[in-house]
């Protein structure tokens, strides 16, 4: 009786093994509690309805994503109207913009807010200006830690080059990229696992420099790649990604193979899906190890 008494204390003493990791990436599109005609929003945004609300809250419901990189997200208080805020805990960036990249996450992780990637707001100073990078360090259980980016980049650049002359918002996306190779480098020389999750706002081909730039600070896994888009598609066809998860270092061997989904809106009138978001959600599942 003794030793198996003994036993029993042993198996429970044991940590126990992480689960596999649903990670997502969602920009929900002027997510705000803010009123119509706040002087922050756009003067022809019309905020949504409860309706509206309750059906992204759904969707999130759905999703049921142990992370999820936000963009467009005016802060908690606009998050916790679509993500339950008894199950989820947030972190956004520290400044004003009503579009900010952010991160929701399931209460039982261990997180760490490491301080914002301020250098990629390259117009801190500008009414809506570029965004700075939310940027978290998530652990489950006992399992190794992964350091996750939450990112949305300058628009009007999805496939021109990014050092095109008379283009700011090329210019503006290759600046970014170079800020995003650095933040690579220095992570693939802590040798930790990482993630970069968001709105890109670029089409990556396979030989496009925006992503032969990042990965000239170490090899990534696009999540994307070679995969099409069914959320914009119209009449059938279907377009590139502009809404990317890349990993890198040992994360990229974490992949769970197969894994990644897009949850596409079921609504059958266009205004009520266009309503929701103009991007779906993304996900894949990792398995740290």
């Amino acid at each position: 009786m003794r030793i198996v008494l003994i036993a029993l204390l042993t198996l429970f003493a044991l940590p126990v093994a992480a689960a596999e990791l649903k990670i997502a990436s969602w920009n929900i599109a002027w997510l705000t509690t803010k009123p119509a005609g706040h002087p922050d929003l756009p003067r022809t945004l019309r905020p949504r309805t409860n309706d509206e609300f309750a059906r992204l809250r759904a969707y999130a419901d759905r999703l049921a994503a142990d992370v999820v990189a936000l963009q467009e997200v005016d802060g908690p208080l606009a998050a916790a109207r679509v993500f339950d805020a008894t199950r989820y805990d947030f972190h956004f960036p520290a400044e004003t913009d009503t579009q900010r990249a952010g991160f929701a996450w399931r209460r039982g992780l261990t997180v760490t807010r490491n301080p914002d990637l301020m250098a990629l707001d390259l117009a801190p100073n500008a009414r809506f200006s570029l965004r700075r990078g939310a940027d978290i360090t998530v652990r489950d259980g006992d399992s190794p830690p992964i350091r996750l980016l939450s990112v949305h980049l300058d628009g009007g650049c999805m496939w021109d080059p990014i050092r095109q002359p008379n283009s700011r918002d090329c210019q503006n996306l290759g600046r970014q990229a170079q800020i995003l190779r650095d933040w690579i480098a220095a992570r693939q020389g802590e040798g930790i696992a990482f993630g970069i999750l968001g709105d890109f706002n670029r089409r990556m081909e396979r030989n496009d420099e925006f992503i032969a730039l990042l990965s000239e600070a170490g090899p990534l896994t696009r999540a994307t790649q070679g995969v099409s888009n069914p959320c914009t598609a119209r009449q059938g066809g279907a377009r590139p990604f502009i809404d990317h998860i890349l990993l890198g270092g040992p994360a990229r061997d974490w992949l769970v193979r197969d894994s990644f989904r897009v949850m596409v809106f079921t609504e059958r009138d266009a205004a009520i899906r266009d309503r929701l978001s103009d991007h779906c959600p993304i996900s894949l599942r990792i398995d740290p190890r």
